[in-house]
């Protein structure tokens, strides 16, 4: 079994309160990581934005296809 079978299986025993933890953990730890590399914080406000989007496209596709 390779690491993604792995990985959806785990993510199969999952309820929605779990994602959302794992969701705020990721943003927590980003958080993290701003605070302990000041130079992180120093882009504009539309790079994030665009970072933001180019990691949401491939979720949101497949959440929309038929």
């Amino acid at each position: 079994m390779g690491y993604k079978e792995w990985a959806e299986e785990k993510l199969r025993k999952m309820d929605l309160w779990d994602i959302k933890l794992v969701k705020w953990s990721a943003a927590a730890f980003a958080l993290m990581l701003a605070k302990l590399w000041p130079p992180l914080l120093s882009l504009d406000w539309y790079w994030y934005g665009l970072l933001g989007v180019v990691f949401m496209w491939r979720p949101m596709m497949k959440a929309l296809e038929k």
